[in-house]
């Protein structure tokens, strides 16, 4: 069992497959320009592999793949397949943008994926390419239809935005409704890497959702970031409130990078490789270094200071 330094229990991974992405979201990384690290720094899926093992022999009971958008990334079916051969009952989820998942949702599913969290801002096309600097609903929307198609369970990712978004949550909601996904808001986290005038509060969220439906708080579900609301017929909403004081109370979750970084917490700069270790095959002390990881792991984050993040979210899957 993995404990960190305040005796939360560590029980699940984020593991960004590259950092490479086919947007721009304005939230995330708007003006980056189409220069990567190169592929040689980065761990093989072989490498990524060994320490995944290592995390789920030590209790590991839930991995997530993320980018970065990890479809970008060559033979992650195959990744996919490796991990859910080692471990068949693992919750393996990936988090996408569902432009190139019409294409391989399949084969995903085939090779053992369970769950994709799908990034959605907006039902209006102009207003998605506005924020994603690319046409991008078309695609997106067939590839969550493909997603659905095949059986893969869907959870909806939308940032709310002033004056961007804000006045279609409502309709994102009704699609989500329609189509039995649930949709989850995600309170803008501040980073030096965005370009956002402002995002919208819980607050903010919820008055708006109340102008037409009526609902009511439920509890937060184990270690889920996301705050669950339930409208009068029983839809399940949430809202993702990194700002409020109980949210890092029972985090459970550590990240690695594609280059090898474990990451204790998303906001923290703090982080150790374990790349040369896996590299050498030297895995008491990959399992050494998780564990000093776990031990650095803050208490909160620091949302709500004056200080944004430096890390990119590209890099770390938010």
């Amino acid at each position: 069992m993995l404990i960190d330094g305040h005796g939360r229990k560590v029980n699940y991974l984020r593991v960004s497959v590259t950092e490479r992405c086919n947007f721009r979201c304005q939230y995330c990384m708007p003006e980056k320009p189409f220069s990567w690290v190169p592929k040689e720094k980065l761990l093989s899926f072989e490498d990524m592999f060994e320490f995944i093992k290592v995390g789920i022999d030590e209790g590991i009971e839930k991995v997530r793949l993320t980018g970065g958008e990890p479809l970008l990334r060559q033979g992650l079916d195959t990744f996919i397949k490796m991990i859910s051969d080692y471990a068949p009952t693992l919750d393996l989820a990936l988090t996408t943008n569902a432009f190139l998942l019409e294409e391989s949702a399949q084969r995903l599913k085939d090779a053992g994926l369970k769950r994709v969290n799908i990034s959605l801002d907006s039902l209006d096309a102009v207003v998605a390419h506005q924020i994603a600097q690319k046409d991008v609903l078309p695609k997106v929307l067939k590839g969550i239809a493909k997603a659905d198609e095949v059986g893969l369970k869907i959870k909806i990712n939308c940032v709310p935005m002033k004056d961007v978004n804000d006045d279609s949550l409502v309709e994102m909601l009704e699609f989500c409704k329609e189509k039995g996904y649930e949709i989850r808001f995600i309170e803008f986290m501040e980073n030096s890497h965005a370009n956002v005038k402002a995002g919208l509060t819980s607050a903010d969220i919820q008055a708006i959702i109340r102008k037409k439906y009526d609902f009511k708080k439920g509890e937060r579900e184990g270690n889920s970031p996301s705050q669950s609301y339930f409208l009068d017929d029983g839809y399940k909403f949430g809202i993702i409130e990194p700002h409020l004081d109980d949210f890092c109370s029972d985090c459970n979750r550590l990240r690695i990078t594609a280059e090898g970084f474990l990451i204790p917490c998303l906001y923290f700069e703090d982080a150790l490789s374990i790349a040369d270790a896996i590299k050498a095959k030297d895995i008491k002390e990959a399992s050494n270094i998780l564990k000093k990881v776990l031990q650095n792991k803050p208490e909160k984050n620091k949302w709500g200071s004056e200080d944004n993040s430096d890390r990119a979210f590209y890099e770390t899957g938010g």
